[in-house]
């Protein structure tokens, strides 16, 4: 089907005073293609129109990053007039901005001011989008891996001024923000069955990287292979039946004993006081391989009886082994060194002693017999040929030394084995500790905008609006979209009550849902494609009507759970987000968004051009292919003399693109000369 719609060039005849889009002479209609058995979704049609209500020329709007598609409120002004029915105003700038890469701050008060007027004047709906730079709000810093509190802050005032810039251009509404919170092995997450349905490489299940955190530092303590082995100790434990030790502590089969045969009771020392099986035959104490299947075990076994909160996860206790062994080494030196500590302090002593006796004799003897007796020595402690008083103060500074070396390395050993056992309690997974630190910034946020939409009194709340990022980082799988919101509203909701907004959590929870939303990126989601897993003896295409129906199962999920607050409308071939028009593409854009206009989606619809603004000749043609793809028929019109007597703002669709009164402008031949003002002054444009 060819496309009607597009600009006019010089080949077009008769079209000398073109107007609008297309001619009229290639008028076009084109509606929306959806499977008939696509279950749920014929009703949601208009089949008189053949296509999705809310979807026309005056619903789809676009994106405008600032200082890529425009430069200035001029710019964004000359983009209204294309006949958008909504603009997200995008930042893609971080800290402070520059041309290339603009800021909310690069505009003031009078630029706002306009901003706004321009919008109510041309009837525009405005959206903003927080700065691309940042990556979810648990300040893991990309460079390093580790999480800095100083890059969240800067992440969590990316959002707020974003949050300022929309209350004062568009009275409230949703500001996007990326998710991406961290990155984490896809085929170890539930969803991904084990890798069985989606896996970030091939061997992804075995070798898998699984990462633990300092919760003190957020810097990443370990990154955890899962086909690495780690050999640890095989503690004595009873074998016995139940039996009361010489403690009177009652010692249960499987219990870990010491070498006498008393409990080592649970506790911060319980690491210090178990001890290893030794093995008489080869003399050595009995060390066993784990693989990361016995890690699984053992984390199942102590979360038997647990909440979900204080589960340990089978990394936390890889780490722990790790840590375990270094705790080890460490203490083992720290004894070493320590039982020479007083056996130095027994020489010096003696040596101290025999140094004192050698200088009374020195003084009692004649030269004659002292040289002898340097001549001879002093057996076992003075070699002969040596002077005893020197070479015993030579043997007193080295013992010194020696104690100060033994001193100084068992201190450091034993500082580095309780640090060790400190790092045991604070060791966190990344997961847990990334979320807690994100779920507080969203909260944060979403309090910032709570507390601007009363402040200003606006008649639409202000909202964040987590958008779905990519593969590889949290945040980006539907599920984990709509588990981020939840926890965000609960965090803001604890907030409102703490800071005594509201009385409940009940009513806390429900202005919470008005301030904490998701915008659902079509582009985002599609590009799952890549990792997802064919069934053996699959063809491509059965493994992509899988993907589809997946793709659609999880939409209907997030619209029924009501969190989408936005949707930005993109395509892609499954690979990399490259911002195809809906359509071009393999993502099932309009089965999506009959889904969520099924279940009572209204909000804004943006376009997000991309590769037209290179490939084509502006990213207005993807908004023109977006158009086309739900079935809005653009019509194009001349001026000068019509070869009909049809010549109407309403021959337009939608009039001029959706009103059904002439335009705020006039231009060509229509326009008045330039000698003709209003009484103000003021040029007409």
């Amino acid at each position: 089907m060819e496309f009607a719609t597009g600009y006019s060039s010089p080949m077009d005849s008769g079209n000398s005073g073109y107007v609008g889009l297309g001619s009229k002479d290639i008028i076009r209609d084109v509606i929306t293609e959806v499977a008939d058995d696509l279950p749920g979704i014929p009703e949601t049609f208009d089949y008189a129109r053949q296509t999705i209500p809310g979807t026309g020329v005056g619903d789809i709007g676009m994106s405008l990053p600032m200082g890529i598609a425009a430069g200035n409120i001029r710019g964004i002004a000359a983009k209204m007039r294309t006949g958008v029915a909504n603009l997200e105003i995008q930042f893609p700038g971080t800290g402070r901005g520059n041309r290339q890469s603009q800021t909310p701050e690069l505009y003031g008060k009078l630029d706002r001011q306009a901003l706004w007027e321009l919008a109510k004047v041309n009837k525009v709906n405005l959206t903003t989008h927080a700065s691309f730079g940042i990556s979810g709000l648990s300040g893991q810093d990309p460079n390093s891996g580790n999480f800095n509190q100083e890059y969240r802050k800067v992440a969590i005032d990316e959002v707020k001024r974003a949050i300022e810039f929309a209350v004062d251009t568009a009275d409230g509404g949703s500001v996007v923000v990326h998710t991406g919170e961290f990155q984490r092995p896809i085929s170890e997450q539930e969803w991904a069955d084990g890798g069985k349905s989606f896996r970030g490489y091939n061997d992804e299940p075995e070798r898998a990287t699984l990462r633990v955190v300092d919760w003190r530092t957020g810097q990443v303590l370990s990154q955890v292979r899962k086909n690495q082995i780690v050999y640890r100790p095989d503690w004595v434990t009873n074998e016995k039946e139940r039996y009361q030790d010489s403690n009177g502590h009652w010692v249960e089969k499987g219990d870990f004993i010491d070498y006498e045969n008393n409990k080592v009771m649970p506790g911060d020392d319980e690491l210090y006081r178990r001890v290893p099986k030794f093995d008489k035959e080869t003399g050595r104490f009995k060390v066993t391989p784990w693989t990361f299947d016995r890690f699984k075990e053992e984390a199942a076994k102590l979360n038997k009886g647990k909440t979900r909160d204080q589960w340990k996860t089978p990394e936390e206790m890889f780490i722990r082994a790790s840590i375990e062994s270094q705790y080890g080494q460490s203490k083992g030196w720290a004894l070493y060194h320590a039982n020479r500590f007083e056996g130095s302090k027994q020489n010096l002593e003696k040596l101290k002693e025999t140094k004192a006796f050698y200088e009374n004799l020195k003084e009692k003897l004649t030269p004659e017999k002292w040289d002898e007796l340097k001549r001879t020595g002093v057996q076992g402690m003075v070699p002969p040929g040596q002077d005893p008083v020197e070479y015993l103060n030579r043997s007193i500074f080295s013992t010194r030394h020696d104690i100060e070396n033994i001193r100084q390395g068992s201190v450091g050993y034993e500082q580095s084995a309780e640090e060790s056992r400190l790092l045991l309690r604070y060791a966190q997974p990344i997961e847990k500790y990334a979320l807690e630190k994100s779920v507080a910034g969203y909260a944060e946020a979403a309090m910032h905008a709570y507390n601007l939409t009363k402040e200003k009194k606006l008649k639409k709340p202000v909202f964040i609006a987590l958008e779905n990022i990519f593969p590889e980082s949290y945040g980006s799988h539907p599920q984990e979209l709509k588990s981020l919101i939840f926890k965000a509203r609960e965090g803001m909701a604890k907030l409102l009550v703490e800071q005594k907004k509201v009385g409940n959590m009940e009513q806390a929870m429900k202005i919470a849902e008005n301030h904490v939303k998701a915008t659902f990126d079509t582009g985002h989601v599609n590009t799952w494609r890549k990792y997802f897993q064919a069934k053996s003896g699959e063809t491509v295409e059965k493994t992509n009507d899988r993907f589809k129906t997946w793709l659609l199962d999880q939409t209907e999920d997030l619209a029924k759970s009501k969190i989408i607050g936005n949707i930005h409308l993109a395509d892609n071939m499954g690979y990399q987000d490259d911002h195809l028009a809906p359509g071009q593409g393999t993502t099932p854009v309009k089965e999506m968004i009959a889904i969520l206009k099924k279940h009572g989606y209204s909000g804004a619809l943006t376009v997000e051009p991309g590769a037209d603004a290179t490939t084509d000749m502006s990213d207005f043609h993807g908004l023109m292919k977006t158009w086309r793809y739900f079935g809005s028929q653009v019509h194009g019109m001349t001026l000068g003399s019509p070869a009909k007597g049809d010549m109407f703002w309403k021959n337009v669709q939608n009039s001029y693109f959706r009103y059904m009164e002439r335009p705020y402008f006039v231009f060509g031949n229509y326009a008045p000369s330039n000698d003709w003002t209003l009484w103000s002054g003021v040029p007409l444009e």
